[in-house]
This record gives C-alpha cells, structure tokens and sequence, in this order.
C-alpha cells in the first residue's frame, strides 16, 4: 500500500492550493482519510479528517472556515483544499488513511504517504 499527497507549492498569503491524496494498494473511497502537518521544529498535528462511509468532516480549529476537505469517489482521490493561506500555513502535509470510520490521532491510522511541502510566504 502506498499514498501519496501532491500538490503543494510556493504561494502568498491569502491564496490557495489544493493537496491531493492518491493510493495504490487500496481504495479511498472505503477508508478515513486525515491530512496532517509538521512545521519546520514543530511536532505533526492533525489538520483535517473525513470519515469512512458517511463523509462526515472534522477540522482543527486552526483551518476551520478556511480549508476543506472532500472525496473525488469516481477517481478514489481525497482532495485539502486550502483557502486563505497564511504563513503559519507553512508545514510538509501528509495524507493517511485506515479502514476504521473515524480516526483523528496519528496512531490510529494504519497507512501514511510521503508528505507535500506547502510555503506560504510574500
């Protein structure tokens, strides 16, 4: 099994990005799937989660009204889409996914992919 999030990047303050979550060896559709991130001298945290089987979202209060996420379940991809990008932003996002319903700690996901370097920087 193996994920992989892409689509991170350079931007300014107040843009977006969008992250993408992919898989092989597995479905997405059939899994929860949380985006994480680690700041350069700061330990991983959680950002976003959506549960397996109801698509229900949870999100730390850090992003909440500024990212989202959200299934693509025709191509089993999970998407972060990141509006209003800040500076405090900046962190390597990783995806992970377990077959559990809802996972929001780092030790109850089972599969974990390379992470995505976002820099959000004038």
């Amino acid at each position: 099994v193996q994920l992989q999030a892409s689509g991170g990047g350079l931007v300014q303050p107040g843009n977006s990005l969008r992250l993408s979550c992919t898989a092989s060896g597995l479905t997405l559709n059939y899994h929860a799937v949380g985006w994480f991130r680690q700041a350069p001298g700061k330990e991983r945290e959680g950002v976003a989660t959506i549960t397996n089987g109801d698509d229900k979202t949870y999100y730390d209060d850090s992003v909440k009204g500024r990212f989202t996420i959200f299934r693509d379940k025709v191509r089993s991809k999970v998407f972060l889409q990141m509006n209003d990008l800040k500076p405090e932003d900046t962190a390597v996002y990783y995806c992970a996914a377990t077959s559990s319903h809802l996972a929001t700690m780092e030790h109850e996901y089972d599969y974990w992919g390379r992470g995505t370097l976002v820099t959000v920087s004038s």
